[in-house]
């Protein structure tokens, strides 16, 4: 399956996104390959500038493991590398789909929340860290090798949200996408987005393409001619929400999936809504980690 993303909903929580998603205000170009197939094909390499893997710092590895487990279907365990520490992976029929591990004690006792983060293949991490300092953005964790499955870095665009880059070696990143229980959309909310579109085009050269709606401006950014994320503005109806960057995960059943979330201990952020693309809603793990969920339209 060519790694083409979706286009779809904001992850802001206030109650003006909803109205005009509902109210279908909102448009983006749906380009997603075949839903529905069983099979799963698997997702063998990602382009420079790609989004490739999503993992989680939880303050409670052993309990993120479970609810994760019981809502997507993951089978987490640890990772096979010597040196991996605490680092769980989940698979979905036998394929990486994401990456648990502790949260670092020193976030923890800040009172961080514990946030899902973002990873995005590049060629070389090493240019990518010297670029991202020289456009404006921090990095937060120099280039260090993870075992044998890559290397890596930690940044921080000048906006605020955290973000990583990734030197693929053994692990190329997910194994599947777009399908229920796996990545499918990641989204920076920021209050900065002008900031954003010059940082991020100049690390991954994407391309903003702003939507041509004044009721809720929303941006996605392109590789070429294929959308790999979206951004948000973040205003104040967001409160001192962090800007960050947001996953989703596609769902079979939007509204079983927020059910389940709720006997699992999670909580409901974003009640789930109609859009023109699908059904989402935004929901809250045991720990207070956020992410979306999506039952996305067949594809025509």
């Amino acid at each position: 399956m060519a790694q083409e993303r979706l286009g779809r909903p904001p992850g802001g929580r206030a109650d003006f996104l909803r109205s005009d998603w509902k109210a279908g205000r909102v448009t983006f170009e749906w380009t997603l390959g075949e839903r529905g197939r069983t099979d799963m094909p698997a997702q063998t390499s990602f382009p420079h500038g790609t989004p490739s893997w999503v993992d989680l710092p939880s303050t409670d590895v052993e309990a993120a493991s479970s609810f994760y487990s019981a809502l997507f279907g993951w089978d987490v365990a640890p990772a096979e590398q010597q040196d991996a520490g605490d680092y769980r992976m989940a698979r979905l029929n036998g394929a990486y789909v994401a990456g648990i591990a502790q949260q670092q004690p020193e976030a923890a006792a800040s009172g961080a929340p514990p946030m899902w983060n973002t990873y995005v293949t590049v060629d070389d991490v090493d240019a990518a860290a010297e670029q991202i300092e020289k456009a404006g953005g921090t990095v937060l964790m120099k280039p260090t090798d993870i075992v044998d499955a890559g290397r890596m870095a930690f940044a921080m665009d000048p906006g605020g949200a955290a973000f990583a880059v990734w030197e693929a070696r053994n692990h190329k990143g997910a194994g599947i996408v777009n399908e229920p229980g796996t990545q499918c959309w990641n989204e920076l909310n920021t209050r900065d987005t002008d900031g954003a579109t010059r940082f991020y085009g100049t690390i991954f050269g994407w391309e903003a393409r702003a939507s041509a709606s004044d009721a809720m401006p929303y941006t996605e950014f392109h590789l070429g001619e294929r959308p790999i994320g979206g951004m948000i503005r973040m205003t104040e109806e967001w409160g001192d929400a962090p800007p960050h960057w947001m996953v989703y995960f596609a769902v079979e059943d939007c509204d079983a999936t927020v059910a389940k979330c709720a006997a699992l201990g999670g909580k409901e952020c974003v009640p789930a809504t109609d859009i023109p693309v699908g059904r989402f809603a935004v929901l809250e793990d045991p720990q207070g980690a956020t992410f979306s969920v999506i039952r996305l339209n067949e594809a025509s």
